[in-house]
């Protein structure tokens, strides 16, 4: 048979429910306060004086100021507005704006008060033209003398410092290096726009090989690069083939066998520098 409850358990019964009435009251409390910050955050979020209502460019044309209007139209999860400044898809805007235009490097983004945002375009730095595989009758007159009056630019390509090719050559277009490259891609791809030239990283070598050249008498108006040989023109109309990669020996073995050519008056059909600092070379007239 059950004895009746003491007087002090009865009050301690009463009293633990009553912590835990006070403990729900303080948890409702909390949740209708936590609602009010949050409806408050909400509501304040979707003021004209928290979102973004201009967006200026700096280094382009202030037309792709609609490209990062369209990436922030819309809601996070129907309530958050995306033009919010505090929200806003700053990955998205600079993926749409990279997607859209291959001549752009890089995006910058910044915010411009409580309502604007502050773009800064860097654009890629044309290194030389890409004509193709190797040279043909639609791009190079190859029976002539070779100088830059008979490049024809119109299916030529523009590329950057990483190989990347990004626009179609005009013939007004300024470059770094006035020669054309012939190289393949690094991926076999139809359309070259963003597409990377086989062997990129190894370019500039070859480039500032080509630049010493100039040192020798004559300039050098096309490069052609196939299975690791590197063919370079110079506008005297001789060929200079050597290894890829190895510019600093077949400079210098082509430097140690100067006195016995002339590359600046046409008279050298070509020299070979492919075999471990041997200078081969043909001069016109030679059989």
């Amino acid at each position: 048979m059950l004895g009746k409850l003491s007087s002090a358990e009865r009050g301690s019964d009463r009293l633990a429910a009553r912590r835990r009435q006070g403990r729900r009251r303080g948890l409702i409390a909390f949740g209708v306060i936590l609602c009010i910050i949050c409806g408050a955050l909400i509501w304040g979020l979707q003021q004209n004086t928290a979102r973004i209502a201009r967006v200026q460019i700096f280094g382009a044309d202030q037309s792709l100021s609609e490209i990062a209007h369209t990436a922030m139209q819309g809601e996070y999860l129907g309530i958050i507005p995306r033009d919010s400044i505090f929200f806003f898809p700053e990955d998205r805007i600079r993926a749409d704006i990279l997607a859209a235009h291959a001549e752009i490097a890089a995006v910058s983004i910044f915010r411009n008060g409580l309502t604007g945002l502050t773009i800064k375009i860097d654009d890629r730095i044309p290194v030389a033209r890409w004509c193709g595989l190797a040279p043909d009758a639609t791009r190079f007159d190859l029976n002539a003398s070779s100088s830059r009056s008979n490049l024809v630019t119109s299916n030529c390509y523009l590329f950057d410092v990483k190989g990347y090719i990004f626009a179609a050559a005009a013939t007004t277009t300024q470059t770094i290096n006035s020669f054309v490259l012939y190289a393949p891609l690094a991926n076999e791809i139809l359309e070259p726009l963003r597409a990377t030239i086989a062997n990129a990283e190894k370019l500039p070598s070859a480039f500032d090989f080509a630049r010493q050249l100039t040192t020798l008498g004559s300039s050098v108006t096309r490069i052609i690069l196939r299975d690791g040989e590197v063919d370079t023109y110079l506008t005297s109309g001789t060929r200079i083939t050597y290894l890829l990669d190895d510019e600093q020996n077949a400079f210098t073995a082509l430097v140690s066998a100067r006195a016995n050519m002339n590359l600046a008056d046409g008279s050298v059909e070509y020299v070979d520098l492919r075999f471990g600092g041997k200078v081969y070379l043909k001069k016109k007239g030679d059989i």
